[in-house]
């Protein structure tokens, strides 16, 4: 009995951290819903525009506070975009939190040079 209540509690410990982490199904169909490749690329390596940035493969936490800086708007901290702010205003925290876990498990363009 208490393998069993261990088990459980391991279980719901782990589906815990992956929702804290993000959901990249989710993810991937809120991209999909807002339609985020038509400017940020099919693949979101690609930007229909160099000024753009590429998301595919960024770090998770960067993403999830650019999101958060566009929802804010033009206030403190925020981030001042019209097409951005207007993408991300219906987005919950968690979905915040699932799009940047399936942008950061994209392949990427990007490099780190030390």
């Amino acid at each position: 009995m208490n393998k069993l209540i261990a088990a459980i509690g391991l279980t719901l410990i782990a589906a815990g951290a992956a929702r804290a982490a993000g959901n990249v199904d989710a993810g991937k169909a809120l991209t999909e819903k807002y339609a985020c490749f038509s400017c940020h690329g099919k693949d979101f390596n690609t930007p229909i525009d160099p000024s753009y940035p590429k998301l595919a493969g960024q770090h998770r936490d960067y993403l999830e506070h650019a999101l958060k800086a566009y929802k804010r708007g033009d206030g403190a901290n925020g981030r001042n975009n019209a097409i951005m702010t207007g993408q991300v205003k219906p987005l919950s925290d968690q979905d915040i939190k699932d799009v940047a876990a399936y942008l950061h498990s994209l392949p990427t363009s990007l490099a780190t040079h030390r």
